[in-house]
C-alpha cells in the first residue's frame, strides 16, 4: 500500500499479490555470445590539411608530425630555416593542417585484407575540420606493443554535426592492411560462452552449464565448466571438432534455457530527468517526508486467518502515483535516492 499526501491532495493506491511469473524459455544466444567474437578498435594519429585557415600547426606534436609526414614523402624540412627552403619553425605559420585522432572499429566478424571501413576523426587542435581531407593516417591494433600497421586511411572529411566541427568521419576511409580475425576455439577445443551484463549472475550461468550438460550427456560431464557468474567454458564434443562452426550454430539456436529474470535496476538520469524501471523493482516499508510530499509505502494482504501480512511493494506503481500527483521529476528523484539510501530499494540503482 502506498499513502502518497500532498498539502489538500491525497492519494491512496492498493496492491494484491503479485502475480505468478511465466516461466518461458529463449534460446541461448538471446543471453550470451561466444569470446572472441567481438569488435576491435584501431587507432591512430593523422593529419587533416585542405583547411580554410581553420587548423593549427603551431604545437610542437603537429609540427613533428608534419615534418615526419614531408620527409617520408621525400621533402625533409631542416631544423632552421637556411633562405628558400621553410625549416621546422616556419611550420607554425601554416593554418591549412590538423593534427587528429584517427579510429576505426573492426566488426565482430573480422575484417580482411583489403576491406573498407568508415574511420572517425576527432580534432587535437584547430578550430574546425570542415573542407579538409585526411592526408593519411596509420592505424594500430589495441595492442600497444604491437607495432604492425593494420590499416591506412585517408579521404574527405563528413562532419557529424557543423555545430560540433572537430568531430567526422570518413566514409570507407579505412583500407585494412593486415587481417583482423580473433578465433573462437582455443587450441585445445574449447570454446567460452560469456553472459550478456544483464543475464551474468551465478544462477543463470549454473543453468546454462547444466543445459549444455543434459543435451551432450554422453560426453564427459566436466566438458562444460562455469567459471564465474559470466563465463561458462565447453569443451568441443568429438563429432564437432572438425566443425566447431556447426556445434556454436546448433548450441545457440537450438537450445533453449528458462528466461532468466534481469537484474532490478533503476537507470536514472538526472540531466533529462528520465527514470527507467525494470518490473520487478520493489521497495520495502519505508516513510519519506520530501518537501511537500510524504510517502508511506508498504503492501498490505490478507491471509485469510484474519491476520495480515506485509509484502513489498512494486517501485513503477509509485512513480505512477507520484505522476498522477504531479510531482516534478527532480523531485522524484530524489525521493527514489532517499528510499536507496535507507537500504529500501530492492534493486541496483544506476545515475547516469
Amino acid at each position: 500500500m502506498f499513502r502518497i499526501s500532498r498539502t489538500i491532495l491525497a492519494a491512496l493506491v492498493l496492491f494484491a499479490g503479485f502475480a505468478p511469473v511465466a516461466t518461458a524459455r529463449t534460446p541461448l544466444r538471446n543471453i550470451c555470445r561466444v569470446k572472441g567474437q567481438e569488435e576491435n578498435v584501431l587507432r591512430g594519429l593523422g593529419l587533416v590539411v585542405g583547411l580554410a585557415g581553420t587548423g593549427e600547426a603551431g604545437d610542437p606534436v603537429t609540427m613533428r608530425a608534419l615534418s615526419r609526414a614531408m620527409e617520408l614523402m621525400g621533402s625533409p624540412v631542416p631544423e632552421v630555416s637556411l633562405g628558400a627552403p621553410a625549416g621546422r619553425s616556419d611550420l607554425e605559420k601554416w593554418k591549412n593542417t590538423c593534427l587528429v585522432l584517427v579510429t576505426a572499429r573492426v566488426p565482430a566478424t573480422g575484417a580482411r585484407r583489403g576491406d573498407k571501413l568508415d574511420c572517425h576523426i576527432s580534432a587535437i587542435n584547430g578550430k574546425s575540420l570542415a573542407g579538409g581531407r585526411l592526408a593519411f593516417a596509420a592505424l594500430q591494433g589495441p595492442n600497444t606493443q604491437d607495432p604492425r600497421v593494420y590499416a591506412l586511411c585517408e579521404g574527405a572529411v563528413e562532419l557529424d554535426d557543423p555545430a560540433q566541427p572537430l568531430v567526422g568521419k570518413v566514409h570507407n576511409g579505412c583500407q585494412m592492411e593486415e587481417d583482423v580475425m580473433t578465433p573462437f576455439v582455443s587450441e585445445n577445443n574449447q570454446i567460452t560462452l560469456i553472459l550478456d551484463k544483464n543475464h551474468a549472475n551465478f544462477y543463470t550461468a549454473n543453468d546454462v552449464a547444466e543445459a549444455i550438460r543434459s543435451r551432450y550427456s554422453r560426453e564427459d560431464p566436466s566438458m562444460v565448466l562455469a567459471l564465474n557468474a559470466a563465463n561458462i567454458v565447453v569443451t568441443l564434443p568429438a563429432e564437432y571438432v572438425d566443425d566447431p562452426v556447426q556445434f556454436v550454430a546448433d548450441l545457440l539456436g537450438d537450445l533453449t534455457v528458462y528466461s532468466p529474470e534481469p537484474e532490478a535496476r533503476v537507470v536514472i538520469n538526472e540531466r533529462t530527468g528520465s527514470i527507467v524501471i525494470s518490473g520487478n523493482v520493489t521497495i520495502g516499508d519505508v516513510v519519506i517526508s520530501h518537501r511537500d510530499v510524504v510517502v508511506e509505502a508498504g503492501a498490505v494482504q490478507w491471509d485469510g486467518l484474519g491476520t495480515e501480512e506485509v509484502d513489498d511493494a512494486k517501485l513503477q506503481s509509485l512513480v505512477n502515483a507520484l505522476r498522477a500527483l504531479e510531482v516534478p521529476a527532480d523531485e522524484m528523484i530524489d525521493i527514489i535516492k532517499g528510499i536507496d539510501r535507507n537500504g529500501k530499494l530492492h534493486g541496483v540503482l544506476i545515475m547516469e
